[in-house]
């Protein structure tokens, strides 16, 4: 497999040099802060995570402050002691998008955050102290868990959220077989997600960067090379910090 310092000067090139690599990059967030994050704050993101997939993104963020709204402030406490009717009522609620098996993964994960917060404190604190070298690990309880939370979802959650994570978009595992790593076209076997996992944490130990800096700068040796700028805003328009 290739040392990190390769796919590094590969992402620098691309971008202009290291400099200007370096603010592509987004923000750590320490476990200490992450585990601050309020329950009904994990189920807001978690949420937007879900109606997002397969969606205009850009629809669903303009329209959160009315999901809040619908949803009282995803409150978890709050949901799951809704009456079957209040449920019933969302789907012909014009504040959200109306698609009842998304609707019901908010139920369903206002049950998954009480519950694991009742064992844990709170979910956040659950996700701060999961093992950062096992982010595969956490992926699989957030998929067999929580309700449509598997693949590319779970772990934009993460992410945006604040946990230190790769994420395995198109160009990630692009970059990945191309550093030697044999690996799917879309890994999902526990094969494939092992030998990524190790990948990331060889090359954590080598740099000593976050796994999310790692996963951005893997991810700008390959696809479409977008400018900076472009970058940077796409990026604050998700919910995602840069440096």
């Amino acid at each position: 497999m290739k040392n990190f310092s390769a796919i590094h000067a590969r992402a620098a090139r691309r971008k202009g040099g290291s400099q200007a690599l370096e603010k592509l990059l987004p923000a750590p967030v320490s476990p200490r802060r992450l585990a601050k994050t309020s329950d009904d704050r994990c189920l807001s993101l978690m949420s937007k995570c879900v109606f997002r997939a397969g969606f205009s993104w850009k629809v669903i963020d303009r329209k959160w402050p009315d999901f809040e709204q619908a949803f009282h402030r995803f409150d978890p406490v709050v949901l799951v002691h809704l009456s079957p009717d209040t449920w019933d009522a969302y789907l012909s609620d014009t504040r959200i998008v109306r698609n009842w098996q998304k609707i019901k993964t908010v139920y369903d994960n206002a049950c998954f955050v009480n519950e694991v917060s009742g064992k844990q404190g709170s979910f956040a604190r659950f996700l701060a102290e999961w093992p950062q070298d096992d982010q595969v690990g956490l992926m699989a309880f957030l998929k067999e868990n929580g309700s449509r939370l598997g693949g590319n979802t779970g772990q934009y959650f993460l992410r945006f959220i604040g946990r230190d994570t790769f994420i395995l978009s198109g160009d990630v595992i692009q970059a990945i077989q191309e550093a030697g790593v044999d690996i799917g076209d879309r890994p999902s076997s526990q094969r494939d997600l092992g030998r990524i996992q190790e990948a990331f944490n060889t090359w954590h130990d080598e740099t000593g960067l976050p796994y999310s800096h790692l996963s951005k700068i893997a991810a700008y040796t390959c696809g479409v090379n977008y400018d900076g700028d472009t970058i940077i805003r796409e990026m604050q328009q998700v919910g995602e910090e840069t440096d």
